[in-house]
């Protein structure tokens, strides 16, 4: 797998905790910038709701010429579930 190399500036004083914490666990920044960025987008990952991922891969939207309230309004429910 290739690596791929990125700039990102910080403010001094981020800096300085960043090389702190860095030197007392006797790691790389770049170690802790990439755990803490793999950490951000992983919980940013479980916190989007199924509609949200839906809506991403395309698929909220795909009936054409429908109402746009099928799933709200209680007229389209009539019979629904009946035998």
């Amino acid at each position: 797998m290739k690596d791929y190399r990125i700039t990102v500036r910080f403010p001094a004083d981020l800096r300085r905790r960043l090389k702190q914490a860095a030197d007392s666990r006797g790691t790389r920044e770049s170690d802790l910038v990439r755990g803490a960025v793999e950490r951000h987008l992983a919980a940013e990952n479980h916190a989007i709701t199924a509609y949200v991922r839906a809506r991403q891969a395309g698929l909220i939207g795909v009936v054409r010429g429908a109402s746009s309230d099928l799933s709200t309004n209680p007229k389209h429910f009539d019979g629904f579930g009946g035998s």
